[in-house]
């Protein structure tokens, strides 16, 4: 499959990927604190183990806040958040995705995951770029009862022809082994350049991202309005996560700026785009010619965003649209395909 790459205006609207934050009233009754638990996991950063911080804060900021309405924000926060483009230009490059060359053609793959969470996009792109067919399971963050089959209680999930594999960056690297057996990307040395930069996806990037989707109570509104416009919610489970998620999101994020000594989110977003961008230093894709897993990290965490006004921001004011636009097109759509 191949597609002219396209230069693209990024249109920014709502609010994925990274969830975090609600408000509401005060509860101390043991039911409403099993439930603030599980509104825990349905944060985005409840996917991997370097959640437990924002989670946390996520927990707390829901128990201090939200009361009654702890059921509809989570569903809210459980929401996908989209990134659409609009193509301006056109130009001669042309770019592929990655066509499997290896005996690995597994017959029932199952991602269990969260929408909005940055470590299941990751795990997507991969799949979407090595056109691997696979089917979602969108776990309930309440009662995660998709998942109780598996001890392991977090997303992404993934079972390929019945074997479970956990956490973002190990189910890549045995992917990408499973693909090219002489590959054993876990044996690499901590300096090399594409473990390097996977690592500074998993413990940077994913960071800013809640405190600049929920930046402002526009901005928060924003991203609840377009949650509630998708997801099946009844009117008053609408208005609740609106309003009540998008209040107790915002005063979270103000948390996650403190906890990882952001002064500006923004400036904290521009920095890490030019940041990636250096690091490609001229190149296509830090691979080179074709995407490597950094580059498949990277676009994976910020796919969710690209309808946040932040993701526009990003676009505008970063030299990173340019590769974002040659990732999109080598990428493709998605290989998801109905259960």
């Amino acid at each position: 499959m191949r597609r002219a790459q396209s230069l693209t205006s990024y249109v920014v609207g709502r609010a994925l990927v990274p969830a975090h934050e609600a408000w509401g009233a005060t509860s101390s009754s043991s039911a409403t604190a099993g439930v603030q638990h599980r509104l825990l996991q349905a944060s985005l950063y409840n996917s991997s183990s370097n959640s437990s911080g924002p989670s946390r804060l996520f927990s707390q900021s829901i128990a201090a806040c939200l009361g009654r309405s702890t059921r509809a924000i989570s569903l809210g926060l459980a929401g996908a958040v989209s990134f659409s483009v609009a193509a301006s230009a056109v130009v001669p490059e042309v770019y592929a995705k990655e066509q499997l060359s290896s005996g690995f053609r597994p017959k029932d793959v199952v991602l269990y995951q969260y929408e909005a969470c940055p470590f299941c996009n990751k795990v997507k792109a991969f799949l979407d770029y090595h056109d691997i067919p696979y089917k979602v399971v969108e776990v309930n963050p309440l009662n995660k009862k998709e998942i109780k089959w598996s001890d392991y209680k977090k997303v992404p999930i993934l079972t390929v022809d019945s074997e479970q594999l956990v956490d973002s960056s190990d189910i890549i690297d045995k992917l990408a082994h499973k693909i090219d057996p002489q590959k054993s990307v876990s044996s690499l040395p901590d300096d090399d350049e594409e473990k390097k930069w996977r690592r500074w996806v998993d413990n940077h990037l994913v960071h800013i991202l809640s405190p600049n989707i929920y930046r402002t109570t526009s901005e928060a509104l924003e991203s609840f309005d377009y949650i509630t416009s998708n997801g099946n919610f009844s009117f008053t489970e609408r208005l609740s996560v609106k309003y009540a998620g998008a209040a107790a999101m915002y005063f979270v994020s103000k948390n996650l700026k403190k906890k990882y000594n952001i002064t500006d989110e923004r400036a904290a977003l521009y920095e890490a785009a030019e940041t990636w961008v250096d690091a490609l230093d001229g190149r296509d894709f830090l691979g080179g010619s074709k995407p490597n897993l950094a580059d498949l990290a990277v676009f994976g965490v910020l796919r969710p965003i690209r309808h946040l006004r932040s993701g526009r921001d990003m676009m505008e004011n970063t030299r990173i649209g340019d590769w974002y636009t040659k990732m999109e097109e080598t990428v493709g759509e998605s290989s998801r395909i109905n259960a």
